[in-house]
């Protein structure tokens, strides 16, 4: 059955220009990541194509096809996939190859709307994806690339205070530069102790992600944590 089942071409997707790009290290699943080019929205997408069959035998096929794919995938639900952005172009008609041939396709200006994301729950994919159709079972390869999105900064940007506290006996307050990061930003702020009367045995200022996908009822939550900062321990009020 094996054998039966075996691929009987190679198939492989080259992105132009990929040694001169920055590469991202994309997490594909819990125990895999991988190096994706980096894109950004309105940017082309090109390369090339390079269909083999296997020991040189002849190989018959109804249409050969790329596809530029975007999609939301659910973790929790396997079969749920939006495809936002699909775009599709005819590599060879039906026919038959003996030798490698090779495609170069170009996919121009593509309008990437949203930024490629890997989290917990779910995963917004941007891929080039190859089909060689054949009468009995398709071949089908798949390459990933990562898309950022870059914006102006907002004009209004302003200072984030707060206080939490304990009546009588702890008022903390707590002041952030600005409401509004990017990705590689610092995070700058303050923390005042107007009134520590308790003993703190431990305290820490934390970073957490929180993911929140698909609609009421049935919505998913999940945070995780990216760092954690020390600010004091065993301090004793006088």
């Amino acid at each position: 059955m094996s054998l039966f089942w075996s691929t009987p071409l190679d198939i492989d997707i080259v992105l132009e220009d990929t040694d001169e790009r920055a590469m991202v290290d994309v997490k594909m699943d819990k125990n895999r990541r991988e190096k994706a080019p980096l894109y950004l929205d309105g940017e082309s997408v090109k390369g090339a194509v390079t269909v083999r069959p296997k020991d040189g035998k002849r190989l018959e096929h109804t249409g050969i096809k790329v596809q530029f794919i975007g999609t939301i995938e659910m973790f929790f639900d396997r079969g749920t996939h939006h495809e936002f952005l699909s775009m599709q172009t005819e590599l060879a008609a039906p026919g038959d190859l003996q030798h490698p041939q090779t495609f170069p396709f170009t996919f121009k200006n593509v309008e990437k709307p949203y930024e490629s994301y890997s989290g917990i729950n779910v995963r917004l994919r941007y891929f080039v994806r190859v089909t060689v159709s054949r009468r009995m079972q398709d071949v089908v390869r798949e390459k990933d690339l990562w898309v950022y999105s870059y914006r102006m900064p907002p004009e209004t940007n302003s200072v984030i205070k707060m206080d939490v506290g304990i009546e009588d006996c702890l008022h903390i307050e707590f002041e952030y530069s600005k409401s509004k990061y990017h990705l590689k930003d610092v995070i700058v702020g303050r923390i005042y102790f107007l009134l520590v009367r308790l003993k703190i045995k431990h305290m820490e200022l934390s970073i957490i992600r929180r993911e929140t996908t698909g609609v009421p009822p049935n919505q998913y939550n999940e945070s995780e944590t990216l760092v954690r900062f020390e600010v004091c321990t065993a301090h004793v009020s006088l």
